[in-house]
């Protein structure tokens, strides 16, 4: 076997998959590796990966799983095994170690997140956001993603001219994988999504009075960009909604009695800190458990926001029993 370091391997592999899946999956990727790659160098002194044992792999899962929750988890050693499956094929490590790795199997209360925003939330930030930052790049990441619940990944991809301020707007996306804006399902989440008005004058302001202009490296001129001209990167949309969720960024208090010349989650980058920010996911989820609430068909919910019913279901849709007991209202007939 070759003596191939951890990193070393791990770089070979996120080239290999560089050509098979998004950018955005394989930024995740990237991230669990570097804490595995990190682990086996720092913790269980493995410099070359033709040391590596299926106890190390062992002792990597029962260190995770103490930080992160058994679906993190889940995905984690999913990936680790994928990677080692690579290390097996450039002869890294002993053939059908990946076969030793052993993943979880959550419950299904573990697989499905809670996080989300709700409807109260999100009117009280978008107020916020009418009043205080108006036009701005934050109001038109956050404004468009609960009031259409795409992807990051998807608003990341959008254009200029894929926005059209008609009298009916519309944002198209459009899955274009050589100019580095792929969408998830590929052509399948081709699609045209309606907009509301008062969502298609905040992106118009944004774009008369704060766009910066300009084209990226293919020439095209991205929805979002920075102030240096640049497309802006997924993680500066999930930083953007970490900070305005923040309860004390829209309300100026905070729920859990911190200080807010202390607490270390008040900044840009550690806003993900504050117990009660959320990510883009949660906006999706919220937009979705709303619409339903409304009385929005689940095949219209589940195609607007390009996923089947399966998943909406499993995933997205968290309305309380209540909520559940309303929507069937009006379906009922006494019998």
């Amino acid at each position: 076997m070759n003596a191939t370091p951890p990193h070393e391997a791990k770089n070979r592999y996120l080239k290999d998959k560089s050509t098979d899946v998004t950018d955005s999956t394989l930024s995740n990727y990237e991230t669990t590796l570097n804490v595995f790659c990190g682990w086996l160098t720092d913790e269980a002194d493995v410099d070359t990966l033709n040391t590596l044992s299926s106890d190390d792999t062992q002792k990597f899962k029962e260190w995770r799983l103490e930080r992160v929750k058994t679906i993190t988890l889940k995905s984690d050693m999913t990936c680790i095994k994928g990677f080692i499956r690579f290390c097996e094929h450039i002869n890294a490590v002993p053939e059908g170690m990946h076969k030793l790795v052993r993943v979880p199997k959550p419950s299904r209360e573990d697989e499905v997140s809670s996080d989300l925003i709700t409807s109260e939330e999100a009117s009280e930030i978008l107020d916020y956001l009418d009043t205080h930052e108006y036009a701005s790049l934050r109001h038109v990441i956050f404004r468009t993603l609960w009031k259409t619940g795409m992807r990051r990944s998807s608003l990341y991809a959008l254009d200029v001219d894929d926005f059209d301020d008609g009298s009916k707007p519309v944002l198209r996306l459009r899955h274009r994988p050589d100019t580095g804006t792929p969408l998830k399902n590929k052509r399948r989440g081709e699609r045209d999504v309606r907009l509301d008005r008062e969502t298609a004058d905040v992106i118009a302001d944004f774009l008369k009075h704060n766009h910066p202009s300009g084209t990226d490296q293919h020439g095209r001129t991205p929805l979002l960009m920075s102030t240096q001209g640049k497309r802006c990167k997924p993680s500066t949309i999930q930083r953007n909604i970490y900070t305005v969720t923040r309860p004390c960024h829209y309300t100026g208090e905070c729920p859990m009695g911190r200080d807010l010349d202390e607490c270390e989650a008040t900044s840009y980058n550690t806003a993900s800190k504050c117990p009660g920010s959320v990510g883009p996911h949660a906006l999706r989820r919220g937009y979705v458990t709303e619409a339903l609430n409304a009385g929005q068909p689940r095949d219209v919910t589940a195609d607007r926001v390009d996923m089947t019913t399966e998943v909406l279901n499993k995933h997205y849709d968290h309305a309380t029993k209540e909520e559940r007991m309303e929507r069937r209202e009006d379906y009922l007939v006494d019998v």
